[in-house]
């Protein structure tokens, strides 16, 4: 599937990755991001600032929360497809301002469906998160599991994300696939996600923080093969589907720091402290029904994915940028 897509958060981690490769192969773009203080909008600038000038870009700063300028989006150009990235991120965070979490991930999406289905744009993926399987679900992490029992606002954010699009499909037949990523990781990944943050403090000699024993085990998927699945799914969309994306291969938080200081070559000095609220002991990803039905299938390992970050990592070696919290 080919045409116009509209894709929300465009400037981020992930949307910088997935407009490239839409350009590429001949899609054209129409991208809204609002540059928001979570971290140095600086940071977005630059991922885009190779794209800015491609003539099948479109860039609008604004947010997803204001329903003029969406519905506007969708007045001015053909889009054909959604790809729903924006959301408040962070699992921690959404535990100190839950109220803001439920009103840009929630009332956000709710704006973007509604003005979808006005302007007859049946087409939409939407970016959902390992972390609605909460902490009781089993593992491998299934899409049948239940995935009732969000540890956090976030991730109660975005399984009620999953359902409201479940809704439009049911009211309205529109095409919608929600994506589960499973930490996602790679060159532009923000500055306050772990392996950023771990490879800057390794690199700068500081000691890194472990929340726990250091056993929690999560799958860590590089970007490339994100972005693989997200463009599988927008090439096949049809009905209401959920997909795991993630490695189906797990690495405690003790094995990704030792792996990170090898390739720093700097010492790794650990500091330990208290389990956080809202944090899970494992993430782990059953893909085989983006298998069997996309096509999907991540062959990027930790430690190849961990080689090329820290490559790219070297050489941008920029001082740290400040996180808002």
């Amino acid at each position: 599937m080919t045409g116009t897509t509209l894709v929300t958060g465009a400037a981020g981690f992930i949307g910088s990755h997935l407009v490239e490769t839409l350009l590429s192969r001949g899609d054209h773009v129409v991208a809204l991001d609002n540059f928001d203080p979570y971290y140095d909008p600086a940071i977005k600038w630059r991922n885009v600032s190779s794209v800015l000038s491609h003539p099948g870009y479109a860039l609008v700063e604004g947010d997803i929360r204001d329903a003029s300028l969406v519905d506007s989006l969708f007045e001015h150009h053909p889009i054909r497809t959604v790809v729903h990235l924006a959301a408040r991120a962070g699992v921690r965070p959404s535990i100190a301002d839950p109220v803001l979490y439920q009103d840009v991930n929630c009332g956000g999406t709710a704006i973007l469906l509604e003005a979808a289905r006005r302007h007859r744009c049946a087409n939409l993926v939407f970016a959902s998160s390992s972390s609605v399987y909460g902490s009781e679900s089993e593992a491998p992490f299934s899409e049948l599991a239940a995935a009732d029992r969000p540890s956090s606002p976030y991730a109660a954010t975005k399984r009620a994300g999953e359902l409201a699009c479940h809704s439009y499909h049911h009211l309205y037949h529109m095409n919608i696939t929600c994506l589960r990523f499973f930490t996602v990781y790679g060159p532009r990944q923000r500055p306050e996600m772990a392996i950023s943050m771990f490879t800057r403090l390794i690199d700068e000699g500081n000691e890194v923080a472990i929340f726990g024993d250091g056993r929690s085990l999560r799958d860590y998927t590089f970007i490339d093969d994100i972005v693989d699945g997200v463009v599988r799914s927008i090439d096949n969309l049809g009905g209401y589907r959920i997909y795991n994306l993630g490695t189906s291969a797990v690495t405690s938080l003790l094995e990704l720091t030792a792996l990170i200081s090898e390739r720093i070559g700097r010492p790794l000095r650990l500091r330990y402290l208290p389990n956080q609220p809202g944090d899970v002991p494992l993430t782990y990803a059953d893909t085989s029904l983006a298998a069997d039905e996309i096509g999907y299938a991540a062959s990027t390992s930790l430690v190849r994915g961990l080689d090329r970050y820290v490559d790219w990592y070297r050489a941008e070696r920029r001082p740290a940028l400040r996180i808002a919290r």
